[in-house]
């Protein structure tokens, strides 16, 4: 499967600088603020570039110096030990970019972390399927990444399909089965024999009805479903017909779920489903379109008292989008910003892809949207962007400046409010 074909499917993404606020005066005031700020801030010294350049070489070598260290520990006879690496790598992969580092070592990391998925338990099982997710979108969708994949999907899958294992290694490998396939699955017959697989953990019958299933497997059902919407972003047209026919009827009775995560990803997947359909020119079962709405109207109007409040208010605003958006074909945009340059989420199929990877990814998805070039690639941002040290430094703000600012525009703020609060008086 092409990366070209995987990068279309997301639509055309943009990275732009960031713009300033739409308010004249309180922009004005805080300009002035921080032009005197940055008046009174002095020339750098001569010689601090190359100080940083020898720094930053340095704190390389000790990083690479530290995972070679948590490679050799994943062969310790202590489990204990065997975690504490792979949470390092883990932090390591997610955080940088180490793709020329990882490149000579993916065959030795690779036969490392087999060892932990068939002979670990539990959460040795979970980190080692997390590192082998950002193994793989680090070696991106080239020969290296389908050796990875074709490799281990065996595996990932007796792991995923096994009752007797735990839940956490078991949602640890939906993802990584689901990320790997999508970004380095090389033929349809991959896509179609993971997407089976996926579909049969979301859809068993223990799953729909009231949330009758264990709690402990709602986690697992969540990351099965997030997989397989994620892997139906990249479906050629003729086997997303056949799902579109009759497969997503079963989406609608996860929306009676007790966990509020997976009646959310039930949701957002209907609406990437529908979104999808559009995009074919071809319309869902009407008979069944009317009952859905209902259910959504209920969703996006819950006030059960039984639920935590802050969960039914995130499902009553993602409910009022998903309602709408099947209504009117409405979405409401999202604007994603990292660094010096922002893309726009304007599809369902768009945010899935970026809730997954940032499911993957945690805090490190900005430093990946501007150094990874799959990701850059998938996301339609083009190469990454290359700054000398005088805009790197220009990009950054000191603590003192963004006191300034924050003052500055809370001042502005309060005289606006204050003026509308005036006239609010008055007309009373």
């Amino acid at each position: 499967m092409p990366r070209s074909r995987r990068a279309a499917r997301r639509g055309t993404g943009s990275a732009r600088a960031s713009s300033p606020g739409s308010e004249e005066e309180a922009g004005s005031e805080v300009l002035s603020h921080c032009s005197s700020a940055s008046e009174s801030a002095g020339p750098a010294e001569e010689g601090a570039g190359s100080e940083a350049t020898s720094e930053h070489g340095q704190e390389e070598e000790e990083a690479e110096d530290r995972l070679k260290e948590h490679m050799d520990t994943l062969l310790d006879k202590s489990a204990k030990a065997r975690q504490a690496a792979l949470q390092g790598l883990r932090l390591a992969l997610s955080s940088r970019t180490l793709s020329e580092f990882l490149l000579e070592r993916r065959l030795t990391l690779t036969d490392s972390l087999e060892k932990c998925l068939k002979k670990g338990k539990g959460e040795e099982q979970a980190l080692a399927g997390s590192v082998l997710t950002l193994l793989c979108l680090q070696m991106g969708s080239g020969p290296e990444g389908e050796e990875l994949f074709r490799s281990l999907k065996p595996l990932l899958v007796s792991v995923l399909t096994d009752s007797t294992a735990s839940p956490s290694a078991r949602q640890s490998c939906a993802m990584a089965l689901g990320m790997c396939c999508y970004i380095a699955a090389a033929d349809l017959e991959d896509l179609v024999s993971c997407l089976s697989c996926l579909e049969g953990i979301f859809s068993t019958p223990s799953t729909g009805e009231g949330g009758s299933a264990p709690a402990q497997h709602g986690p697992l059902h969540c990351s099965a479903l997030q997989s397989w919407s994620l892997l139906l972003t990249i479906c050629p047209p003729s086997h997303l017909r056949s799902i579109l026919d009759n497969r997503w009827l079963q989406l609608p009775p996860l929306l009676t779920s007790s966990s509020v995560a997976l009646r959310i990803l039930a949701g957002e997947t209907i609406a990437l489903l529908f979104e999808l359909a559009q995009d074919l020119e071809e319309d869902l079962c009407h008979q069944h379109t009317e009952f859905l709405c209902t259910q959504l109207k209920v969703l996006a109007t819950e006030s059960n008292k039984y639920r935590a409040k802050t969960d039914r208010r995130r499902q009553r605003s993602i409910f009022r989008d998903i309602l709408r958006f099947i209504e009117t074909g409405e979405y409401q945009e999202e604007t994603i910003r990292f660094g010096l340059e922002c893309m726009y989420l304007d599809s369902w199929a768009r945010q899935r892809t970026y809730q997954a990877f940032k499911e993957v990814l945690g805090s490190g998805i900005h430093h990946h949207l501007q150094n990874n070039e799959l990701l850059r690639e998938i996301f339609g941002l083009g190469p990454p962007l290359v700054l000398d040290a005088a805009a790197l430094k220009a990009s950054k703000v000191s603590r003192f400046e963004k006191h300034l600012y924050n003052s500055a525009a809370f001042k502005a703020r309060t005289k606006a409010r204050s003026r509308v609060r005036d006239k609010r008086a008055d007309v009373l």
